[in-house]
Parts: C-alpha cells; structure tokens; sequence
C-alpha cells in the first residue's frame, strides 16, 4: 500500500495548514488511518488517528484542541486540519495505515501501522 501525504508548508505562528493522505489502488475506509510527525534528532510522534468508520478519533496530548482529523469516503481522502500552530509544530508529517491497530493511546505507534506509510511532507512554522 502506497499512501500519499501533502500539503505542508510554511505557515506563519499561529497559523493554519490542512494536510491530506490519499491512496492509490486502495481504499482508506478499510483501515484506521493515523498521522505521525518527526522533526530533527527527534523520535517519530504520534499526532492523530481516526477508524475505519470515523467514529473514533484520537489524538496525542501536544495537538489535543488544535488539530482535527478527518476522512471523505468520497474521495478517499483522510485530512488532518492544524490550527493555532506553533513552531514546536515543525516537522515532518505522515500518514499510516493499518487494517488491525485500534485507534487510540495505545495504538498511536509507529510499530502499529504495518500497512503502509506516505512519503511525508514538510510542515514549517516560522515567522
């Protein structure tokens, strides 16, 4: 499975950015979906994630209230919206999947997402 995450950028502090995974040849509604940043000498962090169904959601404490995860059955597409970024938000962000991980705190690791990952892409927070 080939996931593809865009939409980075550079964004102004306090600013906004929607990021969107997409995939090619395979439906995102038959797995939970999840988005992981890493930025420099840091490990890979888990940001978001969201079920088959979009019922459950999930997100780590540092993006809780800020970040909305999402997905559109229509055009299979998972969004992950960041407001109020800040520069501690600069990394590299991207999407996973796995048809098996329960999305939630336990869930949202890297080892989890066995199906497949993106190539990432680069969010910058700077003034």
């Amino acid at each position: 499975v080939q996931l593809q995450a865009s939409g980075g950028g550079l964004v102004q502090p306090g600013g906004s950015l929607r990021l969107s995974c997409t995939a090619s040849g395979f439906s995102l509604g038959s797995s939970t979906i999840a988005w992981f940043r890493q930025a420099p000498e840091k490990e890979r962090e888990g940001v978001s994630c969201i079920d088959r169904t979009g019922d459950r959601t999930f997100y780590g404490d540092s993006v809780r209230g800020r970040f909305t995860i999402s997905r559109d059955s229509a055009t299979n597409t998972v969004y992950l919206q960041m407001n109020s970024l800040t520069p501690e938000d600069t990394a590299v962000y991207y999407c996973a999947s796995d048809q098996f991980t329960l999305c939630g705190r336990a869930g949202l690791v890297p080892y989890g997402f066995l199906g497949g990952w993106g190539q990432g892409t680069q969010v910058t927070v700077s003034s």
